[in-house]
């Protein structure tokens, strides 16, 4: 086996990452200090990996209209990289970004050669990114392609189906891959270069693996929650996805993956390892490995009876470390207040408690009456199922009903972000 003083060195080092959601909070928690903490550490990866390129696919900030804190680490960041041995940054936005305000410094950014793509273009070859070297050769081609929405895949028709809209909106995204992909290959041919082809994408694959409280999106039109492996053009020699927040590749192919959220975004993701994907281009063979994310902020979920909650949490208090804790109350005896107990265990400690859910409570009263459950407990995918279910709408009529209900609201929350 040669040593590694033989080994081949890589044409090209790209980091792929995803789903920052810059400003989002936790029960109220403001997490800022856990998100510059993450971007200092990234920044140190480039230099440490010596990365040539960073790619951000997506759901940069965690609404359209981030706070003034929110922006400030991400320009902060970028000045950083600018300053750094990696040379390009590429960001496609997501469907929680807004793609005008995510576009308003692009001509900007590019003095700091980084590359924005917010919103699809009219001509597809503005999402065609060209990679170079320090000395201007060029090393890669980037499909930079930001979340598409409905009005970007497919026309609509009067008097069209269910069916006919998922057919479109499954075609509209594949011809956007085969033309973006098609200009990407035209482009390597002009510059007469071997380089690859990476692209980008911001969906969710049929089979993708989601976990409460992620934050995903629950509402899609039609196929757009089933898209599958032959959405992409085989010329691609890496797809970096973003949107769902669990580390995972799109049907076991190592080189076409979500990179997942690097922070947990849900007390759900507590056990999940955070990573980044740092991929090596052999000319066009890619090497992919993973390099894990440090816990910033320690997140727990307890649940079970008292007694197993109390001795955790002590537990906790002992360990002296900052922990943030949602507290699951399952057993079929009384919590007498439970509350009250909670914060006496953890006064003056470390340890907070975000938020306390007595199941007990909880199926008592929605045996008693549903109409009592709390919207703050409630997606609106469960809010419209609970009018499904006071009107008795029988199941054959309900798949219909769901698919118009989600092409609605995806519209009014697609129409907010725009106006933002």
């Amino acid at each position: 086996m040669s040593s590694p003083l033989h080994e081949p060195r890589p044409a090209l080092r790209i980091l792929h990452t995803a789903d920052w959601h810059l400003g989002r909070m936790l029960y109220g928690r403001r997490r800022y200090e856990e998100f510059e903490s993450f971007l200092i550490w990234l920044t140190q990866i480039l230099e440490n990996e010596r990365i040539d390129a960073l790619v951000v696919a997506g759901d940069i900030f965690d609404t359209g209209t981030p706070s003034n804190r929110a922006q400030e680490l991400y320009y902060q960041f970028l000045c950083r990289v600018a300053s750094s041995s990696c040379r390009h940054v590429v960001v496609t936005a997501g469907n929680h970004d807004s793609p005008s305000f995510l576009e308003a410094p692009k001509e900007l950014l590019k003095a700091l050669r980084v590359h924005v793509v917010g919103a699809s273009p009219d001509n597809l070859s503005d999402e065609v990114v060209v990679l170079t070297d320090a000395e201007g050769v060029p090393q890669a081609v980037v499909a930079a392609v930001p979340y598409l929405r409905d009005r970007d895949l497919r026309t609509v028709e009067a008097g069209e189906s269910l069916e006919d809209k998922d057919l479109k909106l499954a075609q509209g995204l594949q011809n956007h891959y085969a033309q973006v992909c098609r200009l990407a290959d035209e482009k390597r041919h002009a510059l007469n270069v071997e380089a690859p082809l990476i692209a980008m994408g911001h969906l969710f694959c049929a089979g993708g693996q989601t976990v409460e409280g992620d934050g995903v999106r629950e509402l899609y039109v039609g196929t757009l929650a089933h898209v599958g492996p032959e959405t992409f053009p085989p010329s691609i020699d890496y797809l970096a996805l973003g949107h769902l927040h669990v580390v995972q590749t799109v049907g076991a192919v190592a080189t076409r993956r979500y990179s997942g959220s690097p922070l947990p975004m849900g007390f759900g993701e507590v056990n999940q390892e955070k990573s980044v994907v740092v991929v090596e281009f052999f000319g066009r063979k890619a090497q992919v490995r993973t390099v894990p994310v440090p816990r910033f902020q320690r997140l727990a979920r307890l649940s079970g009876s008292w007694q197993k909650l109390a001795q955790e949490l002590t537990q906790l208090v002992l360990e002296n470390e900052s922990v943030w804790v949602e507290l699951i109350y399952e057993d079929a005896l009384p919590a007498e207040n439970l509350l009250q107990r909670v914060e006496e265990l953890v006064a003056g400690s470390r340890v907070e408690v975000l938020r306390v859910k007595n199941r007990q409570v909880t199926e008592r009263v929605m045996r008693r009456a549903k109409v009592q459950e709390s919207l703050e407990e409630l997606t609106e995918v469960q809010v419209f199922e609970r009018c499904l279910d006071a009107y008795e709408v029988p199941a054959g009529r309900r798949e219909g009903l769901f698919a118009a209900y989600g092409e609605i609201v995806l519209n009014l929350k697609q129409e907010d972000i725009n106006a933002s």
